[in-house]
């Protein structure tokens, strides 16, 4: 299919055309009642607490001290949602970033130093506050590196106070193509939106749907992505209906009832509907359920791609479609990161969105400081991009490995769980994937399918 000039991603899956013959055959037989989207599959809590009994004395829950600094500690801050309407997101990503620390310690520590996590809120973009809090302990608590935040417009609203000071930040949920090479000090473990609505918007033609509706909020995130899928729809002879770039359609984050958007998109006879919002789905998918619409013509993205389970009447949601960055890690590393959790929180995951990145994010920053000799977050900085693999060497998947390799003198390329290729110019992964998602009678997610892809150059 042709591409907009203006696409970031470029899908190179092959036999992506027959994707919709793929979601067809695959989405019956992996759909199970009671699974949760990830960014690397949907698996249930029950499905990876099967080794918890064994498993809670391998992890450690290493918090940071007070008087701790990143002169003389790898100290990793998260400013994630444990509070506002990404809060499903926040027990996977805290549960990454301190299974990193675990691990990272259990192999000796950076360069000889402990490791440890600090987690902080970073709530949601209506109260711009609680990350600006977060981010000005973060400072003041000289550490050696920020993952977070979650959310693309609260990243934004903090970004220039982190890295300013010569902090690095790395997010394991970002996606809005603005932040793409925003500073030499910001990273993310999560691909731009451009392969995300590149493989959105194809899934939808895949699919035999060409005039499109969007329900979409105000919000660097969602505008951005419905940008890229338009974008991609109007390339491939689609049109959209209601909520376009430049209608002035949008509704403002937090808003809780939806009865003009719905009936405004209903008015416009779409083919199907594409639904970008955060919490504000909870309210939107009773309202397009209640006018008549067929639910299995709605789209959803990351942001509410997410397992509903009783929350909506059986069958509200079935046949329904959406999309989430991530690899499909092993099931595995989800047991590892729902073990941690458990031992450190005492309940099991529910979701296991944007773990893996936090992960990954955790695991780079402390190898960058290894190969650099030091703690600090100016040492992380100049060598992230080198350990991400991007003066090529030999990969390697585990931190242990990773720094034997480093440690006899070579060169590392680090292959985590979240799967993505080395960060480029723009500290952007150079390739990630896209992980599509079909909702079954239950209102829960089954991925179906995964989509690879490479940004595009120049």
């Amino acid at each position: 299919m042709i591409r907009p000039k203006s696409a970031l991603w470029l899908k190179t899956l092959a036999g992506a055309a027959a994707l919709s013959l793929t979601l067809a055959a695959c989405g019956d037989g992996d759909s199970t009642a009671g699974e949760t989207p990830t960014a690397d599959d949907t698996t249930t809590s029950e499905e990876t607490s099967t080794d918890d009994d064994t498993a809670a004395g391998e992890f450690t829950n290493d918090e940071c001290a007070s008087d701790s600094t990143s002169a003389d500690t790898f100290k990793a801050a998260g400013i994630l949602p444990l509070t506002g309407n990404l809060a499903f997101l926040g027990p996977p990503e805290v549960a990454g970033v301190g299974l990193a620390v675990s691990d990272i310690n259990a192999a000796g520590g950076v360069n000889g130093a402990d490791a440890c996590h600090w987690i902080l809120d970073s709530g949601d973009a209506t109260d711009a506050s609680v990350a600006n809090n977060s981010a000005q302990q973060a400072i003041q608590g000289q550490v050696s590196v920020v993952v977070g935040a979650a959310s693309s417009s609260v990243t934004l609203n903090i970004v220039d106070a982190i890295t300013d000071a010569s902090i690095v930040q790395i997010s394991p949920a970002n996606t809005a193509v603005a932040l793409s090479g925003y500073s030499p000090f910001y990273f993310r473990t999560a691909p731009p939106d451009g392969i995300q609505g590149d493989a959105l918007a194809n899934l939808i033609l895949q699919d035999g749907f060409t005039n499109i509706a969007f329900i979409v909020f105000n919000d660097a995130y969602g505008t951005g992505l419905r940008d890229v899928v338009q974008d991609v729809l109007e390339a491939n002879g689609g049109s959209v209906t209601y909520g376009g770039r430049g209608q002035g359609q949008e509704f403002p984050p937090g808003q809780t009832s939806f009865s003009a958007e719905v009936n405004g998109a209903l008015a416009s006879n779409p083919d199907a509907i594409i639904v970008l919002a955060f919490d504000e789905t909870k309210a939107i998918v009773p309202e397009l359920a209640n006018a008549g619409w067929d639910m299995a013509k709605t789209y959803y993205t990351d942001g509410n791609t997410s397992s509903y389970g009783a929350e909506f009447p059986e069958g509200t949601l079935e046949g329904a479609k959406g999309t989430i960055p991530g690899a499909d890690a092993e099931d595995s590393f989800k047991q590892r990161m729902n073990g941690w959790f458990k031992a450190a929180e005492g309940s099991d995951l529910n979701d296991y969105s944007y773990g893996p990145e936090s992960y990954d994010a955790v695991i780079l920053a402390a190898l960058a400081a290894v190969r650099g000799g030091a703690t600090d977050s100016v040492t992380i900085q100049e060598n992230l991009a080198a350990v991400s693999g991007a003066e090529g060497g030999t990969e390697c998947s585990t931190y242990e490995e990773c720094v034997a390799i480093l440690e006899g003198g070579d060169e590392i390329q680090y292959k985590g769980p979240s799967g993505i290729g080395p960060f480029d110019d723009e500290n952007d992964p150079s390739s990630a994937y896209v992980g599509i998602y079909q909702f079954d009678a239950q209102n829960n997610l089954a991925r179906v399918d995964t989509v690879e892809g490479f940004k595009a150059q120049g």
